[in-house]
């Protein structure tokens, strides 16, 4: 471990003590994710996936282990406004306009208007929808409301944007027309993304790296280094890279059920 990366852990480990007797959620974790690359985690239900971006983000403290975010302590990061964290449900307030919403954070945080003014509009042209500003969340189809809350996440203009299955509720069909525009976002914004999925397709289309998880307790059993090009039209899914990484990810999957703890 450098020490260098956006997000550096080492022998991680999470315990939650609960009524029933402790829950060994994540063991033994090491990972570094680079400036700059796509990282998602894959892994069965409750393999850890989602509390290890919560670690990252300073809202689960762990009990064994290090980690640092961006050279700094996860609450350092948080304090410094260092990520962006987009959760499963766009959590939109129906009652404020898509502008007033991803300008909330900014208002918490106590921005300047003009410069708040700048950076939602920034925002909202980044993920496609300067033209709905004024409009209310329940006038906007849930990939529009998803991408509201994309835009909410990147308006403080954080370098590292933590993602907890974003697109997990949405049909097929618009879930592909997001993840072409995020894997665009990313190449024009060069942010680090940590991305939780349940999807294999989802991961492999997305990712520089795909981290494959076991069964709780979550421990990393494979780190794959996706070989598919920067640019990524959606029918590079039907050609052979595609679907050899996919089969990798898949084994890997299946393997993490095999071991002891599956």
């Amino acid at each position: 471990m450098t020490g260098a990366g956006a997000v550096v852990a080492s022998s991680l480990d999470l315990v939650f003590q609960t009524r029933d007797g402790p829950v060994h959620a994540l063991s033994d974790v090491d990972l570094e994710v680079a400036p700059g690359e796509f990282v998602s985690f894959i892994g069965p239900s409750g393999c850890g996936k989602t509390t290890l971006l919560r670690v990252i983000a300073d809202l689960e403290q762990p009990t064994g282990g290090t980690i640092t975010v961006n050279g700094m302590t996860p609450e350092q990061a948080r304090l410094n406004r260092a990520y962006g964290y987009v959760f499963q449900a766009a959590g939109l307030y129906p009652w404020r306009t898509i502008e007033k919403n991803v300008r909330l954070p900014l208002e918490v945080m106590g921005y300047p208007a003009q410069e708040r003014i700048e950076r939602v509009r920034r925002a909202l042209d980044l993920v496609g929808l300067g033209d709905f500003a004024r409009m209310f969340p329940w006038q906007l189809s849930g990939g529009m409301q998803q991408r509201a809350s994309i835009a909410r996440a990147l308006a403080f203009d954080a370098d590292l944007l933590l993602m907890d299955e974003p697109f997990g509720a949405l049909d097929e069909i618009v879930r592909d027309h997001l993840n072409e525009q995020l894997l665009a976002l990313h190449a024009r914004t060069g942010k680090t993304v940590c991305f939780v999925t349940h999807s294999i397709p989802e991961a492999v289309y997305l990712s520089t790296r795909i981290v494959v998880m076991s069964p709780r307790p979550g421990r990393i059993i494979d780190v794959i280094e996706s070989p598919l090009p920067a640019e990524r039209p959606l029918d590079i899914r039907e050609s052979a890279a595609f679907l050899e990484l996919a089969t990798r990810v898949r084994e890997g999957l299946r393997s993490g059920h095999s071991g002891p703890d599956g």
